[in-house]
């Protein structure tokens, strides 16, 4: 180990302990659920649209006071060494952790829209390399998923899948990919969306019915990203915040899960249809739209209404739903996707793939990856246990990524069309 950068034993054990501490300090600090509206809120809602009399949702959260985390936070901050890699990974980590504290204690309030706007970005704000706004990109493949034509859908793409049948299929995915029964995959009738993912549960949505795509999304994104992440996060014992869904670490895990969809042949325009109407419904909320509108929105794009009242909902969560203040997470899919991608190409250029790989190591940050290298060398970092097939065939990975560093040559503009 390189003793300038002080990866000193005592040092290593001494951010250890600290990063311990915070696991301990952020137990409580649930920030998706408690941001979520109750499942019972759902009926009443489309029972009233049915009736062509919709009434705005009023969700009352109740009040949280994280002030003794906050100050144990604060405790931990000063007593590290930010100069180390351990302490610099810790110091993000806590801020982060702070932003959502503050975050959940002002639900139900605007002040929501201003910490959410911390953690997780806004639809205006551009993507990686000074590129378009998050929600240029998003209304791009928007209009491309209009244009086409949906009778291209072979005929078993357009047959829906009962949650039980998913729920059968994708655990026997799960079983063989570990060998073991590591994951198990439930029902859930009170879930809002579709489907959630912990560590070692996946849980599908009771009454929800699924496309064809739905099994290869959910077992690369879902399984093979958020709950490999998990488990293999849990692994470290020097960071056991590795296991954790910091909320700094989220543009990277959901650009990561989205970019094993595409680089699996996972995705289709539908899905990104869908994720980027749900960056363009946080634009519309922020910019005044309420949840009425944000529904209404959903619906003329395609959604049914149940569908709807998930999407709206999620974008909506834990501020006033009478508009002018958004949940803005869901901004970080597609700038995500492209951090990841980029990052992916990067370390193919350096010849650094082993970065990529160690991605899945925890829950981290593409800075992380490369901040925390020479621990991951030394042994100090635990390797990922588990990967996903993809990431493992380095060859055909770096074949898709030279293609790709090849075809952005290419001037679409100056291409002459087939004849």
């Amino acid at each position: 180990m390189d003793k300038a950068m002080n990866y000193s034993d005592p040092a290593i054990a001494h951010h250890a302990a600290l990063d311990a501490r915070m696991v301990a300090a952020v137990r409580g600090i649930r920030l998706l659920t408690l941001t979520s509206w109750p499942a019972s809120m759902r009926a009443p809602f489309l029972e009233s649209v049915a009736r062509g009399n919709p009434q705005l949702p009023q969700v009352t959260y109740p009040k949280h006071d994280f002030s003794a985390a906050r100050r144990e936070l604060d405790a931990i901050d000063r007593a590290l060494d930010d100069t180390h890699p351990l302490g610099a990974y810790l110091r993000d980590s806590l801020r982060s952790w702070d932003l959502a504290a503050g975050l959940l204690e002002a639900l139900g309030t605007v002040a929501v829209d201003h910490y959410s706007a911390q953690l997780f970005g806004v639809p205006g704000q551009p993507m990686p390399g000074n590129g378009p706004s998050t929600r240029e990109a998003a209304r791009h493949f928007i209009q491309i998923a209009q244009e086409l034509d949906h009778e291209l859908l072979a005929p078993e793409e357009t047959v829906p899948v009962s949650a039980t049948a998913l729920q059968l299929q994708l655990q026997s995915d799960l079983d063989d990919f570990f060998d073991a029964r590591i994951i198990s995959v439930e029902l859930d009738d009170g879930l809002i969306a579709k489907a959630a993912a912990g560590a070692t549960r996946i849980r599908l949505r009771s009454s929800a019915s699924f496309s064809a795509y739905d099994r290869a999304q959910l077992f690369h994104h879902e399984a093979l990203v958020h709950s490999l992440t998990a488990l293999n996060g849990r692994a470290q014992t020097v960071l056991p915040s590795l296991a954790l869904s910091s909320p700094r670490i989220t543009a990277t895990q959901e650009g990561l899960a989205t970019f094993a969809e595409q680089i699996t042949g996972s995705i289709d325009i539908q899905r990104l249809k869908r994720i980027s109407l749900r960056i363009e419904a946080v634009a519309m909320a922020r910019e005044g739209a309420d949840f009425l509108q944000v529904f209404d929105y959903f619906r003329q794009a395609g959604q049914i209404p149940e569908e709807s009242f998930s999407s709206a909902q999620r974008v909506f969560r834990g501020v006033p739903s009478g508009g002018g203040a958004a949940f803005t997470k869901d901004t970080v899919y597609l700038r995500g996707l492209v951090s990841v991608h980029t990052f992916f190409r990067q370390m193919l250029r350096d010849e650094k793939l082993r970065y990529c790989r160690w991605l899945f190591a925890g829950k981290m940050t593409l800075g992380d990856a490369q901040a925390l290298a020479p621990l991951f060398e030394a042994g100090v970092l635990a390797a990922p246990r588990w990967l996903p097939h993809w990431i493992q065939r380095a060859n055909g990975l770096a074949g898709a990524l030279a293609f790709s560093l090849f075809a952005n040559r290419i001037r679409m503009d100056r291409i002459d069309p087939v004849q």
